[in-house]
């Protein structure tokens, strides 16, 4: 569940660390599935058979998948400032892909409040430290500092 604050709190959540979210299994057909909307069909992603003979050992997701799951992790780790009716997507100031995340791995999410600053008012603009972590793995699969804006009535 994301944190809900006040406005005359923000300044408390500044470095504010959330649980871990919960774990989420890569499996091939997720793969599969984001090979199709990205038109990226690239064997390491897609062929089983030849994945096997990689260093890897078999299919990895894309690194694009996994950054995509950020999406989806945020409804865990997300702060959220009350009145908050919608949020927009502004980008990244880094991502680095650090260690591939193989088929049926499980990875789940870090995040870390870097920022919130009102920019226009009711527009906050955030900024959120998010490591994805694999399971079982001393490297994470991505390090990423990611930018929201935040609608606040």
């Amino acid at each position: 569940m994301p944190t809900v604050i006040n406005r005359n709190e923000i300044a408390n959540y500044i470095g504010h660390q959330a649980a871990p979210t919960e774990w989420h299994q890569i499996n091939q057909q997720q793969i599969n599935q984001f090979a199709e909307c990205t038109l990226d069909h690239q064997f390491i992603h897609v062929d089983e058979e030849k994945a096997k003979a990689t260093p890897f050992g078999s299919t990895i997701a894309h690194g694009f998948l996994s950054l995509s799951m950020l999406s989806h992790f945020a409804e865990e780790f997300s702060v959220i400032i009350d009145g908050f009716y919608m949020g927009l997507n502004a980008g990244f100031d880094k991502v680095r892909f650090l260690q591939p995340v193989t088929v049926n791995s499980r990875i789940r999410a870090h995040a870390k409040t870097l920022s919130i600053e009102e920019k226009k008012p009711g527009q906050f603009r955030l900024s959120t430290e998010v490591t994805i972590e694999i399971e079982g793995c001393d490297t994470p699969a991505l390090v990423a500092e990611w930018i929201s804006v935040q609608m606040v009535k």
